[in-house]
C-alpha cells in the first residue's frame, strides 16, 4: 500500500489548462476536458490515452460519466453540450438549451436525464436520449456554477454567484428549499451519499453542511487559509459518507470529518 500523498500516475496528454476530471463509475478510466477544446478518456494506473474527444468547438468546462459508464456527457463555452458513446466516440446528441457558457453536468442516478447548469443563469433538465428539456429553473439574478443530482431520488442542488444553493425536485417540479448561509458566491455543492445532508463551497473561504430537506445549517469548516482569492473550488463526500474532501485556491486539498 503506497504511502499517503503518493503520486501513481501523471497523466500530461492536454496543451492548454485542463479545467474538468471525471472517474469513471468503475474507478479504471479518468476523464478530463480541456481549453484545447478535446475531452481524453485515459487509464488511471497507467496514464494510457483510450481515446481523444475532438468535436466540441469551444473550450470544455465540464464532463460527466453516466451511471453506467458507456456515455460522457460534455460542455463547453460555447454554450452546447454533447453526449458521446466512450467506446466509439460517436456523438449521440448535442443539447442546445442555453444561451451562454454551460458550467457544470450531472446524470441522474438512472441515466436517464442531464442537469446543466448555465453562465445564462439557468438549470436545465433534459432527456439523455432525445435532448428534450423536462425541467427549467431560470435564476434572474446570478450565473450558476454548479450542479449536483442526490445520489437517491430526483432532487438536484445548485450554487450560484448569488450566494445561495437551491434545491429543486425535478419529479414535482417544485421548490425545496434555499440554503442562504454563504456570503460570497457559490463554487462546489455536492450531496451525502445517502442525501440528507449537503456540503457547499464558497468564494467566501468556507464549506457549509447542511440539511438537504429543511436548509438547516449543521456545520462550518473553517480550515482553509483565509486570503486573497483564496476560494473553495470543489467538493467531494467520501462514499461512506463520513469525510468530506475540500480543495481551493491555497494549493491543498483538506479531508476532514463530516460530522
Amino acid at each position: 500500500m503506497p504511502e499517503p500523498g503518493t503520486v501513481l500516475t501523471i497523466y500530461d496528454g492536454h496543451n492548454e489548462r485542463v479545467s474538468t476530471v471525471a472517474w469513471s463509475p468503475d474507478t479504471t478510466r479518468i476523464a478530463s476536458g480541456s481549453w484545447d477544446k478535446t475531452v481524453q478518456v485515459w487509464d488511471a494506473s497507467t496514464g494510457n490515452t483510450l481515446f481523444t474527444y475532438r468535436e466540441h468547438t469551444g473550450r470544455v468546462e465540464t464532463v460527466a460519466w453516466s451511471p453506467d459508464g458507456s456515455r460522457i456527457a460534455s460542455g463547453s463555452w460555447n454554450a452546447t453540450l454533447h453526449v458521446w458513446n466512450v467506446a466509439t466516440g460517436d456523438l449521440l446528441g448535442t443539447y442546445h438549451g442555453h444561451s451562454e457558457e454551460v458550467t457544470a453536468v450531472a446524470w441522474s442516478p438512472d441515466g436517464r436525464y442531464i442537469a446543466s447548469a448555465s453562465e445564462d443563469r439557468s438549470v436545465q433538465v433534459w432527456d439523455a436520449d432525445t435532448g428534450d428539456l423536462i425541467f427549467l429553473v431560470h435564476d434572474t439574478l446570478a450565473r450558476v456554477n454548479t450542479v449536483a443530482w442526490s445520489p437517491i431520488g430526483h432532487r438536484i442542488a445548485y450554487g450560484s454567484s448569488d450566494q445561495t444553493v437551491q434545491v429543486w425536485d425535478v419529479a414535482t417540479s417544485s421548490h425545496v428549499c434555499t440554503y442562504r448561509g454563504h456570503t460570497w458566491s457559490v463554487e462546489a455543492v455536492a450531496w451525502s451519499p445517502d442525501s440528507t445532508r449537503i456540503a457547499s463551497g464558497s468564494t467566501d473561504m468556507t464549506v457549509q453542511i447542511w440539511n438537504a430537506a429543511t436548509g438547516h445549517h449543521l456545520f462550518t469548516y473553517r480550515g482553509h487559509a483565509v486570503g486573497l482569492l483564496n476560494f473553495v473550488e470543489a467538493v467531494a463526500w467520501s462514499p461512506d459518507g463520513t469525510c468530506i474532501a475540500s480543495g481551493n485556491d491555497d494549493h491543498e486539498v483538506h479531508i476532514w470529518t463530516a460530522s
